[in-house]
């Protein structure tokens, strides 16, 4: 038999996520799986945001719902397409994303030429994330020798608690100074404002 009884828990209101909370789960790769825990009972309001609205938060967000088939039908072409979207209004972490996806194949073909575009994008934006992949694609020679100095520069400025992080960015700066002429790596380390 079917029974209707539902203890507060169950039955509690979710509040839509607001810009800053929802771009904090997606640096954190924790977005999906929020929707998830949230019983999926926002897709109307983030299909809205994401279609209607064009926020590029909810667009990524969204993107990711139809691209991994998340409280939704699988639609991998669709979310790529929305991913974009919120790469072209400039949401860092959609510009790493599709940048990791481009250099591992994910979803898209593998293009590690695009996935530099995509990732050095990103990098401008402050993404440490697309700094370290950026790193990783010069030195296995893809991307330009001339965006050496920025991505040193980025790498050199990065700012982490994390040790295992900056243990491999040391590692990443190392090596991109074999590639280099004295003069940029000393140029890439003058101090930012």
């Amino acid at each position: 038999m079917f029974s209707h009884t539902l203890n507060a828990q169950e039955i509690r209101a979710v509040q839509l996520y607001s810009q800053d909370e929802l771009i904090n789960m997606i640096n954190s790769n924790t977005h999906l799986n929020r929707v998830v825990e949230d019983r999926c009972q926002l897709v109307q309001d983030i299909e809205a945001r994401a279609e209607v609205l064009r926020v590029p938060a909810y667009q990524f967000l969204w993107g990711d719902m139809l691209a991994w088939g998340v409280c939704v039908d699988e639609a991998p072409e669709r979310g790529i397409s929305f991913m974009r979207d919120a790469a072209n209004q400039g949401l860092a972490a959609a510009l790493e994303q599709l940048g990791r996806y481009y250099a591992s194949g994910t979803l898209v073909q593998e293009d590690k030429k695009r996935a530099v575009v995509y990732l050095r994008e990103a990098a401008a934006l402050n993404n440490l994330q697309a700094k370290m992949q950026l790193a990783e694609l010069f030195l296995e020679g893809y991307g330009s020798p001339y965006d050496y100095e920025d991505a040193y520069r980025w790498l050199y400025n990065a700012v982490t608690s994390d040790k295992q992080q900056h243990a491999k960015i040391a590692g990443y700066l190392t090596e991109l100074e074999k590639l280099m002429h004295p003069k940029a790596v000393r140029a890439a380390r003058k101090p930012t404002e």
